[in-house]
């Protein structure tokens, strides 16, 4: 089962950084793979939102709840799709500095183990790309120099296993 858990300081605020994680509808203008949103639902503490995610002819449909706990923290828990389960938890910290300290983790489990063992070998890759998306967003949106945007600093720790 692919997981991952790593911690960056980004140069924004917790709120801003919450406020990005937490605009589902917007994901299709900048993440890789990310076709199409529909929210369901939405509230201040909770969304549900079914995400089409698709590589060249391949798409997929989920469908997940995100509870919102303003601006600390954001969780997303799986509720339907080709998944076994996926999980992914967004903790935001003030730095001291002015930035944030972000600590993000993901796990899922695919029901099929031919797609579990071809995730594996590509997981780590798609993992870095969409994180990229993110503090590239956040850069755009929060930065007055876009180039100045990111300093990840930290990985505590990953793992990918098939």
């Amino acid at each position: 089962m692919p997981k991952h858990s790593e911690t960056r300081r980004l140069p924004y605020t917790p709120e801003q950084l919450f406020d990005l994680v937490a605009d589902v509808a917007r994901y299709p203008e900048f993440l890789p793979w990310v076709a199409a949103v529909r929210v369901r639902s939405n509230d201040a503490t909770t969304m549900v939102a079914d995400l089409v995610v698709g590589f060249k002819a391949l798409r997929e449909t989920f469908t997940s709840r995100v509870t919102k706990e303003r601006p600390n923290r954001i969780v997303v828990d799986y509720l339907d799709g080709p998944l076994e389960y996926l999980t992914n938890d967004w903790a935001f910290r003030p730095d001291g500095a002015g930035g944030t300290l972000v600590d993000f983790s993901v796990a899922f489990a695919f029901r099929s183990r031919i797609f579990e063992a071809l995730a594996g070998q590509v997981f780590d890759r798609a993992l870095r790309r969409m994180i990229g998306a993110f503090e590239a967003r956040a850069a755009s949106l929060y930065s007055a120099d876009a180039s100045a945007g990111t300093t990840g600093i930290s990985r505590s720790s990953a793992q990918s296993a098939a």
